[in-house]
């Protein structure tokens, strides 16, 4: 694990309006998270970790502060240069995987691919063979999302996730739908893609035995950093 910073998180706000009412579920919040680490996001429902997970992965855009990933300073993007970016360097896995049911899990994971001008056929191929290899479903390229179990459809959505080779990768709940079996295989692979292959991971849990597989955890309550355990603090 590089002692560098990936992730800077400078007095991170976000406020949302509800009529007259502003609701704020990140306050002023500082975060550094080092390349190549494994975090952990815990706290109860609307503490700050979709709205933190979503900041950092530049789906949603902070009110006020400063939100660094390597040497780019993702608070300030403009839409359109937020989505190139998360195309390239921000790799996200859900919950519920979204994969699209009609397509195998070659075509799945080769979606993002496609938005990449310039890649070639050829190019796409060895990336996508690259990444399921790595998710150890290179036998499973040809079958659909219906045709694979619940954990094996979380592969292909990592692999999805990892074929642009991002430096980040972030999880809500990735284990949430999963049998602890299939959920302790998962917890597996991202540790191995964070200490093998140097991938920065910010993973929401709300199970605390999926925590503790992280380097590092940090508890969220109403918007603010309340707790660290392990690694080192905020």
């Amino acid at each position: 694990m590089s002692e560098e910073p990936l992730i800077r998180c400078r007095d991170l706000t976000k406020v949302y309006r509800k009529g007259r009412m502003e609701v704020a579920p990140l306050e002023k919040l500082t975060l550094d998270v080092k390349r190549g680490e494994f975090l952990a996001l815990m706290g109860p429902s609307g503490s700050g970790k979709t709205t933190l997970l979503n900041l950092i992965s530049g789906i949603d855009q902070p009110t006020y502060g400063e939100l660094w990933v390597g040497d780019r300073e993702i608070s300030k993007m403009r839409r359109g240069q937020l989505t190139k970016w998360r195309a390239s360097e921000c790799g996200y896995i859900f919950q519920l995987y979204h994969l699209v049911p009609i397509l195998s899990a070659y075509e799945n994971v080769e979606l993002p691919l496609l938005l990449q001008k310039g890649l070639s056929r050829k190019a796409r191929r060895s990336k996508v063979e690259g990444a399921l290899e790595l998710v150890r479903l290179s036998d499973r390229a040809d079958h659909r999302p219906s045709e694979l179990s619940g954990g094996q459809e979380q592969r292909v959505a990592i692999a999805r996730a990892l074929v642009a080779d991002p430096a980040l990768l972030v999880a809500d709940e990735p284990t949430g739908d999963l049998d602890r079996e299939s959920a302790d295989q998962i917890l597996d692979l991202l540790g191995e893609l964070s200490g093998v292959h140097q991938k920065t991971i910010v993973m929401v849990t709300h199970d605390a035995r999926a925590a503790e597989t992280a380097d590092r955890t940090l508890h969220l309550e109403k918007g603010k950093l309340v707790e660290s355990r392990g690694g080192v603090g905020v």
